[in-house]
């Protein structure tokens, strides 16, 4: 199937390399007919402008860093410019310091949480509010989640930021609701990506997966959580929004596995 996503402009961010869940996204939604707009900034740039020629045809990069106000104002100058409007947005930024993870919970001081806080959930708000005036109605915003139901090994406060991340999308499918925007995130089980592999006791995550998913999870596989995204930025959820979908293998939905 192709020409989910004909006619549709979408600005992705996140990808780092071709493991990352944001270049499933982008390369799917390119597949699909999309046009795309990749965003970076930093030291990141570089790995991101190299992945970027994985894609074709090859999409621009936009410099923005989520903290910064002048960065977003800057991407919806470009994106109107370039564009004149906005049909998506891919939020898959996130980010904690080392001593916010990693069994440092008790100790981690307030700057430290308040960077992940700010970089994980409060970037949703921003970058949304920020390019909302280039969405028309039947737009859509989709972010990637991490189940922030239960507390888990290693992940800290980058855990109390992931639901602070899904209650501001559930605020913001309110908010934005109004004008025909939907607002909904993908719950993608553990995928060895470059950010996964900077979070202490990953590992000891990712191996329960494979005894308790029903269908399996595959980590190393970042596709099938590339299409839920590209599937909810498309028409074939018109009265979806506030909603959290589970990609996981099911993992989700099973009780403690007896040991």
């Amino acid at each position: 199937m192709g020409g989910l996503l004909e006619g549709k402009k979408v600005l992705v961010t996140g990808v780092l390399d071709r493991r990352s869940i944001a270049f499933a996204a982008a390369r799917l939604a390119t597949e699909q007919s999309a046009q795309i707009a990749l965003s970076s900034f930093g030291r990141a740039m570089n790995l991101t402008a190299r992945t970027a020629k994985r894609l074709d045809p090859e999409p621009p990069i936009l410099e923005l860093d989520i903290n910064k106000p002048e960065d977003i104002q800057a991407v919806a100058n470009d994106l109107k410019e370039r564009w004149g409007e906005l049909d998506g947005i891919v939020h898959a930024i996130a980010f904690a310091p080392e001593d916010a993870l990693g069994g440092n919970f008790l100790t981690a001081e307030w700057p430290s949480v308040a960077t992940a806080l700010q970089t994980s959930a409060y970037s949703l708000k921003a970058l949304a509010v920020g390019l909302a005036d280039l969405m028309k109605p039947g737009s859509s915003v989709v972010g990637l989640d991490f189940d922030a139901r239960v507390a888990w090994p290693a992940y800290d406060w980058m855990g109390v930021a992931k639901a602070a991340f899904e209650s501001t999308s559930r605020y913001l499918a309110r908010d934005l609701g109004e004008r025909g925007i939907r607002v909904n995130l993908v719950s993608a089980g553990p995928i060895k990506t470059l950010a996964a592999k900077g979070i202490s006791g990953f590992e000891e995550i990712e191996g329960e997966w494979g005894r308790q998913a029903p269908l399996g999870w595959n980590t190393g596989d970042p596709e099938p959580v590339g299409r839920a995204v590209v599937s909810l930025l498309s028409d074939w959820w018109p009265a979806t929004t506030g909603e959290l979908i589970h990609v996981d293998g099911g993992y989700h939905a099973m009780g403690a596995p007896i040991r």
